[in-house]
């Protein structure tokens, strides 16, 4: 499958340099291996004697593993009223503050419901009180919007790094 008149191979059992490439496909042949295109764009495009089928293999094992670390994080959503009592606010708050722990963004909303839409201003207070109430666990990603009968604000977790630094400077 590879067209190009050179190629420069690299790899095992190989003095690394620019072959001809039915050179570099009778060296892989003799090997019982397989010609591997490695960097196409170079110039001459770089390739690899290697087993073909074992390098797709532990390249899908590397993939897996790579899935299985990474956290993908969740939207949590969090739900008010323009009358919300304090101690609501505050059981809804701890909650909050766990889901930005775990690495979760937060999203807040003011749902007005009926005629409770004459009172944006207390959504946007409510709203404002939990962005100082989640400063420590999270950052506001920006201010808080209309969308309809709901007005709502996202915190994304402030990151480890941030975290550590915040450590280190209570320390000193």
């Amino acid at each position: 499958m590879i067209r190009v008149p050179q190629v420069r191979l690299v790899g095992d059992n190989i003095v690394v340099g620019v072959y001809p490439t039915q050179d570099a496909l009778k060296m892989a042949q003799e090997q019982q291996l397989d010609l591997v295109e490695i960097s196409p764009q170079a110039d001459p495009p770089v390739c690899k004697i290697i087993d073909y089928n074992k390098f797709l293999y532990e390249k899908k094992k590397k993939d897996k593993e790579m899935k299985a670390n990474s956290k993908i994080s969740e939207v949590k959503e969090i739900r008010f009223t323009p009358n919300t009592d304090e101690h609501d606010f505050n059981f809804k708050a701890k909650h909050a503050e766990n889901f930005l722990k775990e690495g979760n963004k937060v999203k807040a909303y003011v749902q007005f419901k009926g005629r409770a839409i004459q009172f944006k201003e207390r959504g946007e207070l409510l709203i404002l009180k939990f962005a100082e109430r989640l400063s420590e666990f999270g950052t506001l990603e920006g201010l808080p919007k209309m969308e309809g009968k709901r007005m709502l604000a996202i915190w994304a977790p402030k990151s480890a790094k941030k975290k550590a630094t915040d450590k280190a400077k209570d320390k000193q």
